[in-house]
């Protein structure tokens, strides 16, 4: 019986242990690669790795000179996918984003050539520049991987990954990201100032780089193939039921807040699910903690919840508030 019993363990233990020291050795390598360039922002790199594997966009928000930008072409460079950069303006259309019908005078037809967006990796620069209606064409895109237009549907190729910055202070020329818009990406992360050692590391090392290209160096470490995999590994964690409850306690929690206008949405909590798992994986654990909810909670519901005016004319931001909702719901054991 006992042979049985000890049969029976192995097998579940078997089941459920996952191999992620591939993942864990490629976002080690895409962690050197971009630390070649930028010093110190370990936590928004770790982030942006989460986001990866979790196949989630990204809001970058900082003021101008933080390397919001420099970042994501970093990530970009380190990983085999093809890559667009789209530089928002008040001026752009939709057209501009996800491509326009163009006349064939030869075959008399209308063909449609592919805009930007038609990539594996996206960056949008200064994203709230641009008017709602441009806004609304990533609508689609962005949640659904596809387009429509004309009638027809372009399935997008994956991944595909959108990384946008945004300044929060310059407040001319730009416009207000839509909710719905915000509720798509995975994660806002605030870049904030480096410290005075990381400013001074940051000297030395453009010092030391002088003219060369700061992109030349980094090297392609992750195929599109394996992300794909890895994807699909850190779907596969482990999450008890207690944790599941927990993350659904979060969110109703900013349902019900007094300080908060608008509450999250159910998205926001498969989002919580999602980067918890990420987070995991990046910690080579096959499965997910309290703590990993904890570091997924705030990036995902900072942007998604609104605060109410009369707090917000206080000084409360979501973030605060967000970490009070946190502190308040009793942890599983």
């Amino acid at each position: 019986m006992e042979n049985a019993v000890d049969s029976t363990n192995e097998d579940v233990n078997f089941q459920t242990r996952l191999n992620l020291a591939p993942l864990q050795e490629s976002v080690n390598q895409v962690r050197a690669e971009i630390a070649k360039v930028i010093v110190g922002q370990s936590k928004m790199i770790d982030q942006l790795l989460v986001a990866v594997l979790s196949n989630g966009h990204v809001l970058l928000e900082g003021v101008p000179g933080v390397a919001k930008t420099i970042t994501a072409k970093l990530l970009s460079r380190t990983l085999s996918l093809d890559f667009s950069r789209i530089q928002f303006t008040p001026d752009l259309m939709p057209s501009d984003i996800i491509g326009t019908s163009v006349f064939d005078l030869s075959k008399s037809t209308f063909e449609f050539k592919k805009g930007p967006v038609f990539s594996n990796f996206v960056l949008i620069d200064e994203i709230n520049r641009a008017p709602a209606k441009t806004q609304a064409a990533l609508f689609e895109v962005m949640e659904e991987r596809q387009i429509t237009t004309d009638g027809n549907t372009y399935k997008l190729d994956l991944p595909f990954l959108v990384i946008a910055t945004q300044n929060p202070i310059e407040q001319e020329g730009t416009y207000r990201l839509p909710e719905a818009q915000l509720d798509r990406f995975l994660f806002k992360i605030n870049i904030e100032y480096p410290n005075l050692a990381e400013e001074i590391a940051i000297l030395q090392k453009e010092n030391e780089l002088q003219n060369n290209d700061k992109l030349a160096s980094i090297a392609k470490v992750i195929e599109k193939s394996n992300i794909l995999n890895f994807q699909g590994l850190v779907k596969q964690i482990l999450i008890e039921p207690h944790l599941v409850e927990y993350i659904a306690k979060i969110v109703l929690n900013t349902r019900e807040n007094p300080f908060l206008y608008l509450g999250a949405s159910p998205r926001a909590s498969i989002a919580i699910l999602n980067a918890a798992k990420g987070f995991a994986a990046l910690k080579n654990r096959d499965f997910v903690t309290p703590e990993d909810i904890k570091e997924a909670a705030i990036p995902v519901l900072q942007h998604r919840v609104v605060v109410t005016p009369e707090r917000e004319m206080e000084g409360v931001t979501s973030t605060v508030i967000i970490k009070q909702i946190i502190d308040s719901v009793e942890i599983p054991r």
